[in-house]
């Protein structure tokens, strides 16, 4: 009996390592532009981010942009000062303060890709988290399209560093539960009800 529950244990093990693997990869694996479609989101809370989204918008990627999971009271302006783009877009973009988790960002995007008439979304998060957050958007997205245009940090543009195996690690795990849906198991609502356009 120890032997066969030693044997599960070894077998999990390793078959979490080499997803963790295969996770790891595509945390910096470079992907082709996304196409054209109806709107971007942005999903916040990492370095390069919003930037990447506000030039996707300004080169025509989209027609729309959501800004999920703004924190405090940033406004358009700064954002795309940061980000080198014309304030005159803030017509085109939706700032989302209500989702305080990945779960959140998808219930966000969802309620706005219902308002707006969007069939097609440009995906915008750091590489490691496109996973999980592709895993709840096309939960809550059924039907809508997603392409992901993933972000590189800095600290893993020449490999994970070893200081951020325990991030990474995490980042899968929560990746693999997001998969399962245990992340609808979650008591916390997803949203805050607040949602402003950036101009």
């Amino acid at each position: 009996m120890k032997r066969a529950v030693l044997g599960v244990a070894v077998g999990l093990a390793l078959s979490w390592g080499a997803g963790f693997g295969w996770f790891l990869h595509n945390a910096s694996h470079p992907v082709p532009p996304p196409p054209r479609a109806d709107g971007i989101v942005v999903l916040t809370g990492g370095a390069g981010r919003v930037e990447a989204a506000l030039r996707l918008l300004a080169e025509g990627h989209a027609r729309r942009l959501l800004v999920s999971g703004v924190g405090g009271p940033a406004e358009f302006a700064t954002l795309a000062r940061r980000a080198g783009v014309d304030p005159g877009l803030g017509d085109r973009v939706t700032l989302g303060r209500a989702a305080m988790t990945t779960r959140g960002n998808a219930a966000e995007a969802a309620a706005w890709a219902r308002a707006n008439d969007i069939a097609s979304l440009i995906v915008v998060t750091a590489g490691y988290h496109m996973p999980r957050a592709m895993a709840e958007l096309t939960r809550a997205l059924p039907g809508v399209m997603l392409y992901p245009a993933p972000v590189t940090p800095p600290a893993l543009r020449d490999g994970a560093e070893p200081a951020l195996l325990p991030l990474l690690a995490s980042e899968y795990t929560k990746f693999l539960a997001a998969e399962v849906g245990l992340t609808a198991l979650d008591p916390h609502a997803p949203l805050r009800p607040t949602v402003d356009h950036g101009g």
